[in-house]
């Protein structure tokens, strides 16, 4: 094992003994497995930098769980798509980290670094806790609706959700084949970059000038006043360095898109979770009141949902073909206090509807400490010009915000 290997194991072991009785971020670790990985880890651009996996993602020999009484005991036999692409690269997988059950909205015990009892967020909510808290600073999640852009915003880390069908599922436990895309949660949008690199090859772009498209979320939720603010200041301050900044307006119909979301969702996890559905018993309230949905809508509405989603990812794309990135709030405010819910999704539904890269910015708070983050969406072919942009804003976000992370 290298002595850098070795460094890096230890300290994300020692900074996790540490952490995690306040902010329960994980199912298990395996520090031996992650020792043991780390002496044999090639020689890659990630070598030696330990993540932690979401519990929908399987690990080789660890048993994936999702958050469920009904997968409990059930191990690996392989490592998912994603986790084999890090490990290739030289990183080290720590151990798994808390989702809800089946990443859907019933929380686990994981609390906010930043105020334990303010919720973490969605089902990435392990991973974003983890790398909030120091822990690693690299974790693996997935998104549906918002299950990686909330967390990330609420916990004050970069958040990258994948174009879905850009990287394989395999081994990973889904809920919407048409919805469910893997990502990465890091630090800062940097480290953020340098693993989808390692992961697929794209490389971070910079546009001369780039070309942004507001959008404030007002008719999907309440904004809450400082994340408004935070919206407001991140847009003059790219426009103050050069950006070509504008205001989406009504060109993308969220409401209906937003519900055309939820369609979709229901009817596929109706039919993924088949299985699991046969026990309503050991499943909680919110996802037997989802599948339950799912069973009752018609096979006509969901195709009709369907067409509705190729209809308006057309205009998207298009509108994409003029604007590098849509800046949107990542939440409609900080993390909410309290355990029980895990907050809103509402603002990622239409951009997971349709399929789109989305990079949370973190950087900003509210007057009272708490993370605000912001969402770059952008076109699925550019995600190197997305990750770019995103890299920029982060560091005028900086800036405004008197250097706070």
């Amino acid at each position: 094992m290298t002595p850098r290997c070795t460094a890096a194991v230890e300290e994300a072991l020692r900074r996790l003994e540490k952490t995690e009785p306040d902010i329960r971020a994980w199912v298990r670790v395996d520090a031996d497995g992650a020792r043991a990985a780390a002496e044999r880890a090639p020689d890659g651009p990630l070598r030696g930098v330990p993540f932690g996996v979401k519990d929908i993602i399987d690990v080789a020999g660890l048993p994936t769980e999702c958050g469920s009484p009904l997968r409990r005991g059930r191990v690996a036999d392989a490592d998912a798509w994603l986790v084999d692409r890090l490990r290739s690269a030289g990183a080290v997988p720590l151990g798994k980290t808390v989702t809800t059950e089946f990443a859907y909205f019933q929380p686990g015990p994981t609390r906010n670094p930043h105020g334990p009892s303010h919720t973490p967020g969605g089902s990435s909510s392990g991973s974003a806790a983890a790398v909030a808290a120091g822990v690693v600073p690299l974790a693996l999640g997935s998104q549906t609706a918002g299950s990686l852009t909330r967390p990330s915003s609420f916990c004050g880390v970069a958040g990258y959700v994948a174009p879905v069908g850009a990287w394989p599922t395999t081994g990973i436990t889904g809920l919407s084949p048409t919805l469910d895309a893997p990502g990465l949660l890091a630090t800062h949008v940097a480290e953020l970059a340098a693993a989808v690199e390692a992961v697929d090859g794209t490389r971070v772009e910079v546009p001369e000038s780039i070309r942004v498209s507001v959008w404030p979320g007002t008719e999907l939720a309440d904004i809450d006043p400082a994340m408004r603010e935070a919206l407001d200041r991140t847009a003059v301050a790219l426009a103050d360095a050069g950006a070509e900044v504008d205001e989406l307006g009504s060109q993308i119909r969220t409401p209906e898109l937003a519900e055309t979301h939820v369609t979709v969702m229901a009817y596929e996890a109706a039919r993924s979770l088949q299985a699991e559905a046969q026990h309503p018993e050991s499943l909680s309230k919110h996802l037997n009141e989802l599948l339950e949905r799912g069973r009752d809508t018609p096979t006509g509405e969901y195709e009709t949902a369907l067409d509705a989603r190729r209809t308006a990812r057309t205009r998207i794309l298009e509108l994409l073909d003029r604007v590098d990135v849509i800046l949107a709030p990542a939440a409609p405010g900080p993390a909410p206090h309290g355990l029980d819910a895990t907050g809103t999704p509402i603002l990622s539904r239409p951009w997971q509807l349709l399929g789109l890269p989305v990079v949370t910015v973190p950087g900003h708070r509210d007057p009272y400490g708490m993370p605000l983050g912001l969402q770059f969406i952008g076109h699925p072919e550019r995600a190197g010009r997305l990750l770019g942009s995103a890299g920029h804003t982060e560091a005028l976000v900086r800036e405004i915000s008197g250097g706070a992370r």
